[in-house]
């Protein structure tokens, strides 16, 4: 059953979908893999240091560069696009997942709790958030799988929150009415907006971090708190 009849109208209705089983990367995608497809001539490189890239100042968001602290190999890939993002998955041989397919992972395989771990509020030591006006402690992102406890039953890691809104394949649309039923990603009529899901180390509120929470951004755009992880359907 996708969706929640409590966080919002974006994740309603709540209605039954059929998930074809499919594999998924364990960890978000990682500035150090992220290089080796610009390496290969596959990638254009991150928006880190052109004044690309709409990075978070405290107050509001500025067109600038990122700080060498959210730069690290270990650290998600940020400051790319949705079409950087699908040009990285095509040369790694996979795919940006479709909204039924993160939603089903972070659900550790489809069950009914509403955060990768089960229904234990938010805290430090499950996920990355903005949990005293700072990311648990820092102001940048952290590392993949620092939050062990946090992983699914499958053992993916960040799943909610962890550091970083997640591209997926789907055009946004304000509720579930006329979506797929058949796991695939909802791609007609597009709209102005692809789907994020599971939350940044921005939020605060423990509903904003549910597994079923939705959030929109640009396909152009890039930010410091927009990355990925890649899926393929299992042959």
């Amino acid at each position: 059953m996708m969706g929640a009849d409590d966080v919002g109208p974006g994740a309603r209705p709540r209605h039954q979908v059929t998930i074809k089983t499919f594999q998924m990367t364990k960890t978000l995608v990682t500035f150090g893999q992220y290089k080796k497809c610009v390496a290969a001539g596959a990638c254009r490189a991150a928006h880190v240091s052109d004044g690309a890239c709409n990075v978070w100042n405290g107050v509001d968001w500025v067109l600038g560069n990122l700080p060498a602290s959210f730069q690290g190999d270990d650290l998600p890939a940020v400051c790319v696009n949705w079409d950087e993002a699908q040009a990285f998955a095509e040369w790694a041989g996979g795919r940006l997942p479709t909204e039924a397919e993160w939603e089903y992972a972070a659900r550790s395989g489809g069950r009914d709790q509403k955060y990768p771990w089960g229904d234990e509020a938010p805290s430090c030591d499950l996920t990355v958030f903005s949990s005293d006006g700072t990311a648990c402690g820092k102001n940048s992102t952290w590392p993949v799988c620092s939050k062990p406890k946090g992983n699914t039953k499958q053992g993916l890691c960040d799943m909610d929150s962890g550091d970083v809104w997640e591209l997926v394949q789907d055009w946004y649309h304000d509720s579930y009415n006329g979506a797929p039923t058949d796991g695939s990603a909802w791609l007609s009529p597009p709209g102005p907006f692809r789907v994020l899901r599971g939350g940044s180390r921005l939020i605060s509120l423990a509903d904003y971090l549910r597994a079923t929470y939705r959030s929109q951004g640009i396909p152009g755009s890039r930010f410091d708190l927009n990355g990925f992880r890649l899926a393929r359907s299992s042959r």
